[in-house]
Formats: C-alpha cells, structure tokens, sequence
C-alpha cells in the first residue's frame, strides 16, 4: 500500500553503523544477489499463475453468477493472496513494484478500503461508482485507475480489496467473513445495477493481472529489464536493497500498520482482509517472504541466501537471525481467528496477547536484521 509508514517502531536500532567488516566480497556475494533476482522471479511467476487462475473463475462467475461459482471465485482469491504476500519482501526499495513514478503497487493491494467508495453499503445503497450511473456512465479500465486513491487514500477503486470486497461484501459477521449473495450481480436480483457491478468486478480483476505481469516481466531473465540492472550492481547496493525491503515489510508495514494499528484502534478497518477474514493468512504470507530472502528460497527452489553470507562472518548472529524468523512465524500461527476478533477485549484477553506476542516477535527480528546488515558492513536506513 502506498501510505505513510508507522513510524518509531523500534525508535532508534533502525540504523545500522555500518561498521564492523570489510566490503562484500564480489566472490561471495553475486551467488546471493543473483539467486535473489531468481527468487523474485519465480515469486512473482507464481503471482501471476495464481492471478490468472483467479481471473478464470471471475469470468465463469460473471457469465453466470451463481452462488456455487461465486464460492469458487472467492477460493480462488484465497488461493492467489499467499504467493503475492510472500512478494511483498520486495517492496520498499522503488523496485518495479513501487517504483515512485511507474510502480503499481497503489493499484494491486492498497488498503483500508472504503467499501461505499465502490458499492452499495447498509444504510447507503445508493453509494459508490458502481451506482453513480450519471457521474460515470461508462466504467473503463481507465476510470477505475484514475479514481483509485483519488481525493483520499482510502478511495481504493482497484486491486485485490476492491476485489475482495465485491465477492465477500462488507463483514459483519463477528464469527466469519461477509455473504455477499450471488444474486447481487444478476440482472433483476437482489441489488440494482448488477451488470455494472459485472464489469466492475471484470475491469479490476484484469487489470490486477495486467499490473502484476508488468512487475514479472521487469525480473524475467535474459531480458532487459530491472533484474538484470539489480544482477549488475555492486554487491553493497543490492544486498542493501534486499535488507531494506525485508526489514521495512518486517517492521513499519508489518507489524507496525498491518498489526500494531489494528491493535491499538481495536478497529476492523483497520484489517488487512476484512471481507475475507483471511487477514491472519496475509501477516503468515508476510513472514514467510521474509524468511524466504535470508534462506535464498522459494517453494522447492532453493539456492544462496543472505544466511550463508552471515554465517561466514557470524555464525551465532545466523543462527539467531533464523530462530527469530520462525519464532515470528510461530507467533503469527498461534493468533486465534478470525483477527478482527483476536483485537477485541481486554489485553489480558488470548486474542490480544497473541497479537501483542507476534508484533514483538517481529520488531525482534527486525532488530537482528539491522544487526545482520551491520555484520554485512551495511548501512541500513529503515522508516
């Protein structure tokens, strides 16, 4: 999401010295970098894949919206969120994701979503551009992306939320997600403008597509594209980028914005995938992709990470680092569901000392990724 990131995490340990070796040796450190330029490949290959698998069933769906096939588009939107969360490791450096001009991160997965800014709400069922039939006859590609954000960052018209919310609907539910009918989008059903709301939810889920496979193509190898500038730089400058994208999702975005706010608010709203209450599945995507760049994996693929480049120089500071990052993974686990319940009560409450148990974790390994980049001769800058 494109916002201003939570700031004072871990007050001031979010500077490395920079002191303590020398360089990186280009010898040791191209593997790492070069394994990392496949990883994110293979990552965001599978992105695309499970994307694609998503926009099937919406068109099955749309042609002939019946609750069993809406049940099978929103598995499918399920299915998609992990690879794309796990590809959130290589944000926060201006890569091709979120790139400060051409990155279009802002359009795939910008949240919190204002649902009326879309749809129909309780209370106002004649809210959103789906319904404002006289101020946006024709919906288009192009409108979608011009509305998105505009006039305020929760005026999200596009990417997977806006998805989520037109399949799921608004949740309220205090024990599972929304339950949006089927019948909503057929012509003469429970809901005006149902063919409008058809070729909403058709506009956006083809241009999530579009949007992630201009982000695959810019790491696709043997091409000329930013993976091959990244494989090019100096070892210093590429391992520092994937430092900070791992330790800016590690901190400021995920246990800062996605956790801590949530926490602190105690307000649904404040939840990554509110709709789907599969907001626990995202956080859990998260710390699996950070793991996955310190391990140089991906799925079955594997090869030279960060921890064999730390390893040579600190092995107690390797095992350390890998310890913290399945201890946040375990405490990301034990959180009971759904989230937007587990933030409630009192902090005494299980819910709560869960969440609180798991951002700790986080901003410990996030620490220890600071300490990693120091061991490395890195400077590491994180909001």
């Amino acid at each position: 999401m494109k916002k201003q990131f939570w700031m004072g995490l871990v007050a001031g340990a979010l500077v490395s010295a920079g002191c303590g070796t020398e360089p990186l040796e280009e010898e040791r450190a191209r593997p790492v970098v070069e394994r990392y330029a496949a990883l994110v490949n293979e990552n965001y290959t599978d992105v695309v894949a499970k994307a694609r698998t998503l926009q099937t069933a919406v068109n099955v769906f749309i042609a002939d919206p019946t609750q069993a096939k809406l049940a099978v588009a929103r598995s499918a939107w399920l299915a998609a969120r992990p690879a794309y969360g796990q590809s959130e490791a290589f944000r926060f450096y201006g890569g091709p994701i979120d790139d400060e001009d051409t990155g279009p991160e802002g359009q795939i997965n910008a949240w919190p979503l204002d649902e009326a800014y879309i749809d129909s709400v309780e209370g106002a069922p004649g809210a959103g551009i789906i319904n404002a039939t006289g101020e946006f006859p024709t919906l288009s590609e192009k409108l979608l992306t011009e509305l998105n954000e505009r006039d305020g960052e929760t005026n999200i018209a596009t990417g997977y939320h806006a998805i989520e919310f037109l399949l799921w609907g608004q949740d309220q539910s205090t024990t599972g997600p929304g339950n949006r009918p089927a019948s909503d989008f057929e012509d003469g059903g429970t809901a005006p403008n149902a063919a409008r709301r058809r070729e909403y939810l058709k506009l956006v889920t083809d241009l999530l597509v579009k949007d992630l496979e201009s982000v695959q193509a810019q790491w696709a190898p043997g091409a000329n594209n930013y993976g091959k500038t990244f494989t090019a730089l100096k070892p210093e400058e590429a391992v520092q980028r994937i430092l900070t994208g791992m330790g800016s999702l590690s901190g400021a975005e995920l246990s800062g914005e996605r956790m801590t706010v949530a926490y602190d608010n105690k307000d649904q709203e404040d939840e990554h995938s509110c709709f789907s209450d599969s907001t626990l599945a995202d956080l859990y995507a998260n710390a699996v992709g950070i793991q996955n760049v310190y391990l140089g994996r991906y799925g079955n693929q594997d090869g030279p990470g960060l921890d064999e480049l730390v390893a040579e120089v600190d092995e107690e500071l390797d095992k350390k680092m890998k310890q913290q990052l399945q201890a946040s993974l375990e405490a990301i686990q034990a959180i009971p569901g759904p989230f937007d319940q587990a933030i409630l009560g009192a902090d005494n409450s299980e819910g709560r000392q869960k969440v609180k148990a798991a951002v700790e974790a986080l901003r410990a390994q996030t620490e220890t990724l600071v300490d990693v980049a120091t061991a490395l001769g890195i400077e590491l800058n994180l909001e």
